[in-house]
């Protein structure tokens, strides 16, 4: 439920809002995030930035985690596009390789702090997976199968576990700090992932 009793609708869908005052809002998330993390920005400073009242903002997103993830959302798209070179070990190279440097941003940073919010807010948890992490994962389907009908990846192995295995390491670095996550680090895990699913480690483009 939103602050004044409204019923929440996840993914930034639902009554039709003010355009202008959507996009001021969340610019201003995003031009924050780019100063601070998420816990010291308050929905205060996000409409004195914006140059809208508090009110506004809790009529469309009942916190501001929900607001981070929908302004979140509209970023990620042009910072992590699936690729199709022909190859999918340069397909999968090349996305994971934006999406880590995305992730690396301060504002791509914030994705560490929602997985942490929704460990204590499970309606956040259902929406970040509905919203964002299912998405994702649909969305780079398409790729994968492209490597299994080419011949590259094997075709007998579950598809959400090459998926879990294709992002953990990526956000087990993001998340711990223990290691960098370079160009070297994703070289490195995504041939080592390649050889398990591999049927041939090969760049089709050179047949």
């Amino acid at each position: 439920m939103t602050r004044d009793g409204a019923e929440h609708r996840p993914c930034g869908r639902g009554r039709p809002r003010s355009e202008q005052s959507r996009d001021a809002i969340l610019q201003a998330t995003l031009d924050l995030l780019e100063e601070a993390p998420l816990r010291e920005i308050s929905i205060q400073t996000i409409a004195r930035r914006a140059k809208v009242g508090k009110a506004t903002i809790y009529k469309w997103w009942p916190g501001k985690a929900y607001l981070a993830l929908e302004a979140f959302l509209e970023n990620t798209g042009r910072h992590a596009p699936i690729p199709d070179t022909g190859s999918a070990r340069q397909d999968i190279m090349t996305h994971i390789s934006m999406l880590s440097n995305f992730y690396l941003t301060r504002a791509g940073r914030i994705f560490a702090q929602f997985l942490a919010e929704g460990q204590s807010d499970p309606e956040f948890r259902k929406s970040f997976w509905d919203c964002f992490l299912s998405v994702r994962r649909r969305t780079v389907l398409p790729m994968l199968r492209r490597g299994v009908e080419r011949g590259e990846l094997r075709s007998d192995v579950d598809t959400d576990l090459v998926i879990d295995l294709l992002y953990a390491p990526m956000v087990y670095r993001l998340m711990i700090g223990h290691a960098p996550l370079d160009e070297r680090a994703i070289q490195g895990y995504v041939t080592v992932l390649l050889e398990g699913l591999g049927t041939r480690v090969v760049d089709s483009r050179r047949k």
